[in-house]
């Protein structure tokens, strides 16, 4: 149950004051923003063809707005599209880790890299903004263990167990379902991540694959980027069932700002938008082509516009259910579009946190939200990851022998 909160302040400038304790205590930790993909997509990865170090327009997020914005973590995702698959997908997700690294590295000033809490105490205690990292989507790892353990070497602390499409162990949110959730390699893999340490991210998943993963992890599990379904009724949003579950898993629902995912009017649009552009042949699991396809859709069917407004009650109804000690917050900043007004690039949070205090939100619950719930998860992951590993050592599944009977039944 969520706790007493204090009376609604009034004196606007009282908020904001109550906003700049919060986010010198507590900066924001952000569990999910494709700068990286971004950075791919517009200049292959050439800082000095947009330096990140500038205020600049060309995407949501720079290092001077991320101070703007009260951000003192990061995880930024090291996503490649679920059309590359096997090999490809995995060459794709190192060079995204890569790109992470190099600039993390050009701007050390400002970045440092972290892949445990410890680390992001440090970088705080310096001054810097902690740089993260997790997978979105399961073929990033191609069916092995040994490619999901390297990608651990590498600093990823999260993987996201699909993305838009199945994957041969996982059901997604926005596919058919085939498996009714995990495969047996799928909770082997949920086993294999929570020995190592690695979050296990529940966005983009089924509530089929949600509640599997949730029956098998020994470890508390994130949402880095969903809201709440019973306030908007997307596949990608969480369901209650689901979010009563979080306290005792101890994990937390990191909310999002994408708009058909908190805007019960954008999502009429969009699911229009859907039968629209399978009619046309275009796949809407497909990243690339039907983000195309809806920007062209924009000109002549103007898309309804999301505020800031919508997101609060899906930060309120996840704090009702889950409890204030399993929420965060996720933005997927440069991974869409548009965003709500308001919170248009990452100089928006104090914004919204100052919307929340205003509706009497405590400083205390607004330092839990911003990062001390996200603090306390991952710490708690190294600590279940160490004692795991004294009791078990690397799995050596695979999947052509634990999935044998379903391969044997797809072909």
């Amino acid at each position: 149950m969520p706790e007493a909160t204090a009376p609604t302040p009034t004196d606007s400038s009282e908020v904001t004051q109550i906003v700049a304790d919060v986010l010198a205590e507590h900066p924001v930790w952000d569990g999910h923003n494709d700068l990286p993909w971004e950075m791919r997509a517009q200049v292959g990865y050439d800082l000095d063809a947009l330096d990140v170090g500038l205020r600049g327009s060309r995407t949501h997020t720079d290092l001077p707005r991320l101070r703007e914005g009260g951000v003192g973590a990061q995880f930024w995702s090291v996503f490649v599209p679920a059309q590359l698959a096997g090999d490809s997908a995995v060459a794709a997700t190192l060079e995204q880790v890569d790109f992470v690294h190099t600039m993390t590295d050009r701007h050390a000033e400002t970045l440092a890299l972290a892949t445990t809490a410890a680390d992001v105490d440090a970088a705080w205690a310096r001054g810097r903004i902690a740089s993260l990292m997790g997978a979105e989507g399961g073929h990033s790892i191609g069916c092995s263990l040994g490619t999901l353990r390297m990608l651990y070497a590498v600093g990823v602390r999260y993987m996201t167990l699909t993305h838009n499409d199945n994957v041969p162990w996982a059901d997604s949110a926005t596919d058919e379902p085939v498996l009714g959730g995990l495969s047996p390699f799928g909770h082997e893999v949920v086993r294999e991540m929570n020995r190592l340490g690695m979050l296990v991210d529940l966005s983009h998943v089924s509530a089929d694959t949600m509640r599997a993963a949730l029956s098998t992890t020994e470890s508390p599990v994130v949402f880095s980027h969903s809201s709440a379904r019973a306030v908007s009724d997307h596949p990608r949003n969480v369901p209650d069932d689901v979010l009563a579950q979080l306290p005792s898993n101890g994990g937390l629902c990191m909310v999002t700002f994408v708009p058909k995912f908190v805007s019960p009017a954008v999502r009429e649009w969009d699911l229009a938008a859907v039968e629209a552009a399978r009619a046309e042949g275009i796949d809407p699991a497909d990243y690339t082509a039907y983000g195309a396809f809806c920007r062209a859709r924009r000109e002549t069917n103007p898309q309804p516009t999301a505020t800031l407004a919508d997101v609060i009650p899906h930060l309120e109804h996840v704090r009702e259910v889950a409890g204030i000690d399993h929420i965060g917050l996720g933005g997927d900043y440069d991974g869409v579009d548009l965003l709500p007004n308001g919170l248009e690039d990452v100089t928006g949070y104090p914004r919204l946190l100052a919307a929340l205090a205003d509706r009497g939100w405590s400083a205390g619950d607004l330092g839990k939200l911003t990062s001390g719930n996200m603090r306390r998860v991952l710490g708690a992951a190294e600590d279940v990851a160490r004692d795991l590993q004294t009791r078990r050592g690397p799995s050596l599944a695979t999947w052509a022998r634990l999935d044998a009977e379903l391969i044997a039944q797809a072909n």
